[in-house]
């Protein structure tokens, strides 16, 4: 097996546990609302429901960054896959900031202080 096939795999891999979690993750989370709707309030299942969404997103989004690395520095390292590679891991990364803000409520580097007030919860 040559670098470039083994590098293929690789990035072919990430890509498929990136998505697998996207989609476990989201069926996991509706599962979960589902069940917690049942003995919990509807209110609270559905932020339970956004907080999995957004965690499985960020999981997976973060591994599908993984993957477009992978192929851009050992597939095709070219200045228009580097470009490329630039706007998709800024868009991903504008993204994951804003589900981090949206899950936590504050902003990363506040999230200590936030924490140590107990203005945001403790982890679960």
């Amino acid at each position: 097996m040559s670098f470039t096939d083994f590098m293929e795999r690789a990035t072919k891999t990430f890509e498929v546990i990136g998505v697998g979690i996207l989609a476990i993750g989201s069926l996991v989370a509706f599962v979960r609302f589902l069940v917690a709707g049942r003995t919990d309030r509807w209110r609270v299942a559905y932020g339970r429901l956004r907080n999995d969404l957004g965690r499985a997103i960020l999981l997976g989004l973060e591994i599908l960054i993984i993957a477009d690395i992978v192929r851009t520095i050992t597939l095709a390292p070219t200045i228009t896959n580097a470009v490329t590679l630039g706007i998709i891991v800024l868009v991903r990364t504008l993204l994951s900031f804003s589900l981090e803000i949206e899950l936590e409520g504050v902003v990363p580097w506040r999230y200590a202080e936030a924490k140590k007030s107990g203005a945001i919860a403790a982890e679960e």
